[in-house]
């Protein structure tokens, strides 16, 4: 049996933030994680060639150094050894006829783009953003605070107080909104419509679904002020950092540590049991894990409140998602130069591309021409490959978790995600490339595909290929995630802490779910 003052289940970012911030206060932590590598989602291998460093999964900051647990932990960080990196193109998108768009991380610049593309629509955005800017600090404060904290209510009683009840109903009722009601309302360029729309897939939603609207904002907020910073030679830089924070405060990390059991005791958490039967007894457990496996799995019938766990069992996943990793012989040979310097370039037909394919992936099929999400980590990080080569991360969010056929007619889905399946859709893809990208195939040095159904078996929190842990519908965020009847990350039992993707504010390497539990924690 080993004894500490907290142990948090899995190493992904919410849970190395946690234990970070535990360790500063003088707790002895142990964190569990069942694979062989700390980090859950952020990882950096040469899964290619040698020299050719890939972030696995998850491969972009800007949620993280813009969110609370940067701002506490900033200094200990670099003076760890993590430096950041950064580009002034953010993104930008390419259209099947090969017009282009960019987004910069000046707001002069993308106002003169945007008049460029479409008169007015530069000022319209300039308009948009200025009235975001305006109405932000109820959004921040919900997003980096529990929805029902006292910051939270005090900001949305503000806010109301400030506007009156009649501007504050259709500030409101504007956030709610689609993102398509939001680009239609302010753009007439398809381009920047395009440009913006696809952004909503990576909180896990859909162009039409339900308070797409902020999330637009938001997103387009966040990537003009602090661009698409990365840790320079990999994510896994990041971990390494702050599980030296932790480590010099006398904490300790497991791999192949695999969680069977949560201990309790009288309504009270005792500590862990993994599959090898030892017990880790502490104070406080955090468990980065889905609701499902919380609290059908990890804690006994008899713990679990029947309205708990019946919430838990109606929790719903979202769309999954496939990742691709290409070793290339040189960069992306992109017309428009802009495009050479983008972190982040989205393959789309426009927003009813993305709004189609949303639509095939949620019957079950292989879209036809899904949004391709290009990421060019080398083209500011060269520390990734070898001189004068570059690496590719691709993402594919519009993959059905339950596959039932191909909305092209073209590839036998029959046996579910096989391997001739993958290559088959993995050969669409390339294809789509290769109508913008000069010899683009003849680059390839090796690629790497890691379906919906490897995704799940890396890390069982992403059900199905799920990346996000649970669909980010409107029902199922900010006061219902992960459910009702409890703070968002206290549970039932006492000084055990739910944490992760699956709880407020969801998906995303920011840290804040973590964050979030280690404020609430009273010792």
């Amino acid at each position: 049996m080993k004894r500490y003052d907290s142990v948090i289940i899995g190493s992904g970012i919410n849970s190395l933030t946690a234990a970070a911030m535990l360790a500063k206060r003088g707790q002895k932590v142990a964190v569990l994680e069942r694979n062989s590598w700390i980090g859950g989602c952020i990882r950096t291998d040469e899964i290619t060639l040698p020299g050719f460093k890939h972030d696995v999964f998850s491969g972009w900051h800007p949620l993280f150094v813009t969110g609370p647990a940067y701002g506490e932990l900033k200094d200990e960080l670099h003076k760890n050894g993590l430096e950041y990196v950064n580009t002034d193109v953010p993104t930008g998108v390419i259209l099947p006829d090969q017009r282009s768009a960019v987004l910069y991380n000046n707001r002069q610049k993308n106002i003169e783009h945007f008049n460029r593309l479409m008169p007015g629509d530069g000022d319209r955005y300039h308009e948009a953003m200025k009235y975001f800017e305006a109405n932000s600090e109820m959004i921040f404060t919900l997003f980096g605070n529990e929805p029902m904290s006292w910051a939270a209510i005090q900001s949305v009683f503000t806010s109301f107080r400030s506007k009156g009840i009649t501007e504050f109903t259709r500030h409101v009722g504007s956030m709610v909104a689609p993102a398509r009601k939001w680009l239609d309302l302010h753009f007439q360029s398809d381009a920047i419509k395009a440009l913006i729309a696809p952004w909503i897939l990576h909180t896990g939603i859909g162009p039409d679904d339900a308070a797409g609207s902020i999330m637009a904002q938001l997103i387009v907020f966040t990537l003009e002020a602090a661009s698409m910073p990365i840790p320079k030679g990999g994510g896994s830089e990041l971990v390494k950092a702050i599980m030296k924070i932790v480590t010099d405060n006398g904490g300790e990390f497991f791999t192949k540590a695999q969680v069977e059991q949560i201990l309790v005791e009288n309504g009270r958490v005792k500590g862990v049991r993994t599959l090898d039967k030892t017990d880790y007894h502490a104070q406080y457990v955090l468990a980065n894990v889905t609701p499902q496996q919380l609290y059908d799995k990890l804690l006994t019938p008899d713990q679990v409140p029947a309205q708990v766990r019946k919430n838990a069992q109606n929790y719903q996943y979202g769309r999954a998602d496939m990742q691709i990793h290409y070793a290339l012989d040189r960069p992306l040979d992109w017309k428009d130069e802009e495009l050479r310097r983008a972190a982040i370039i989205h393959l789309t037909g426009g927003m009813n591309g993305v709004s189609q394919s949303v639509t095939e992936a949620a019957n079950g099929l292989l879209p036809k021409a899904g949004t391709i999400v290009l990421g060019q980590h080398t083209s500011y990080d060269p520390s990734r490959a070898p001189q004068g080569q570059h690496t590719l991360w691709i993402q594919l969010q519009e993959m059905p978790r339950n596959l039932a056929g191909d909305a092209a007619g073209q590839i036998d889905t029959a046996g579910g995600y096989t391997d001739q399946v993958v290559n088959a859709y993995v050969e669409r893809i390339e294809e789509r490339i290769s109508r913008h990208v000069t010899h683009f195939k003849e680059s390839i040095l090796k690629r790497v595909a890691i379906s919906p159904v490897e995704l799940e078996r890396y890390n069982p929190n992403l059900v199905g290929g799920d990346p996000y842990s649970g669909s980010s519908s409107v029902d199922q965020f900010l006061f219902w995630r992960p459910g009702t009847g409890y703070k968002r990350h206290e549970t039932p039992i006492k000084n055990l802490y739910h944490i992760g993707a699956s709880t407020h504010p969801g998906a995303g390497l920011g840290g804040t779910s973590g964050y979030l539990a280690v404020k609430a924690m009273k010792g």
